[in-house]
């Protein structure tokens, strides 16, 4: 992202009952998360997250889609 020129905040976001969140980045004042998973079997946004984030892009990333994350180009 620096060598893009790119200005983000990096972070994670988990709640006391262990639901998580594995990757966000916050730029431009919009809010981007990512879930990283091996199958898409059971991938889903906790509802806390996405009530407590309603406008936040979200987003899950598994090998089939993996390199459309590295090269941000989903």
């Amino acid at each position: 992202m620096a060598n893009r020129g790119l200005s983000v905040n990096c972070y994670f976001w988990r709640t006391a009952q262990q639901q998580e969140i594995d990757y966000l980045e916050e730029r431009d004042g919009k809010l981007f998360a990512w879930e990283f998973k091996w199958s898409n079997a059971s991938a889903r946004f906790p509802k806390t997250f996405t009530r407590a984030y309603p406008h936040s892009e979200t987003k899950i990333i598994t090998p089939d889609n993996l390199d459309c994350f590295l090269m941000d180009d989903c």
